[in-house]
């Protein structure tokens, strides 16, 4: 039975661990039937031990999305591994400390500034490095967490979030004549180690599940991963400047 991402070349950032969503996500695609190149910062040779636990080991491109040399050889790079891009993942978001869980009024400019450009303006940069590689039909996708209401301890995080949901819906704009779509999915908590970082984050994870109608599992990235593979396929080709929450139905409840 052919799968979901047969002959797909999907290029997935952001894994670090293999809890974290980004790992699940490629491994979705990989059994889906995509061919996966995955990106990294920093600890390289960890996640290219990360990279060999995926049903097919996946290469790894080094990518620091405030390079500019990184950005500028991106499609070339990539371009080593497979001809051509269908889809992108941006799973991409970094806050200093003094930006989460802290005191709002006191978090200076330049960490945030720092925070909006990894997790919000980073979503721009990743597209238009990976634009020589796409063609009609493209897909990108990116990972939110609902910033539509003000979240306990998520601060800044929150607001460079609302600022990926309106990146988002601009690229679109701007890329729908060229028949690339641009997407995000809204996931309920995951317990990862980004979401650790986050003080006091600990307390939506314990409730979450309780109040979503469909339950959630903070320890199961799977449904995640398959709500984006599935804005990476074709069986949603006139979606495109939208949030798909994945999230147990959490969002759908007042307080």
């Amino acid at each position: 039975m052919p799968g979901l991402l047969d002959g797909k070349r999907i290029l997935v950032t952001g894994v670090i661990t293999d809890s974290s969503i980004a790992f699940h996500t490629a491994k979705v695609a990989q059994e889906q039937g995509a061919e996966v190149v995955l990106t990294g910062f920093g600890r390289m040779r960890l996640i290219e031990r990360i990279a060999e636990r995926l049903p097919k080991q996946a290469p790894v491109v080094e990518l620091d999305v405030t390079n500019s040399e990184h950005l500028d050889g991106l499609s070339g790079k990539v371009g080593e591994y497979v001809d051509g891009l269908d889809g992108v993942v941006h799973s991409i978001g970094f806050a200093p400390a003094s930006c989460l869980g802290a005191d709002f009024l006191e978090a200076p400019w330049e960490d945030v500034s720092s925070a909006l450009e990894i997790s919000a303006y980073s979503l721009k940069s990743l597209t238009k490095a990976c634009l020589p590689l796409m063609g009609q039909g493209g897909s990108v996708v990116g990972m939110d967490f609902d910033a539509r209401v003000a979240w306990p301890a998520y601060d800044w995080m929150g607001v460079a979030k609302a600022a990926l949901e309106s990146t988002s819906r601009y690229l679109a704009r701007e890329l729908g004549p060229r028949g690339i779509r641009v997407n995000l999915v809204s996931a309920g908590p995951v317990r990862t180690m980004a979401a650790k970082s986050i003080p006091g984050f600990k307390g939506l994870e314990d409730t979450w599940g309780e109040r979503a109608p469909l339950g959630w599992d903070v320890e199961d990235p799977t449904p995640v991963g398959q709500s984006v593979c599935a804005l990476l396929s074709d069986w949603l080709p006139k979606t495109t400047g939208s949030m798909v929450m994945a999230d147990g139905g959490f969002h759908a409840l007042g307080a």
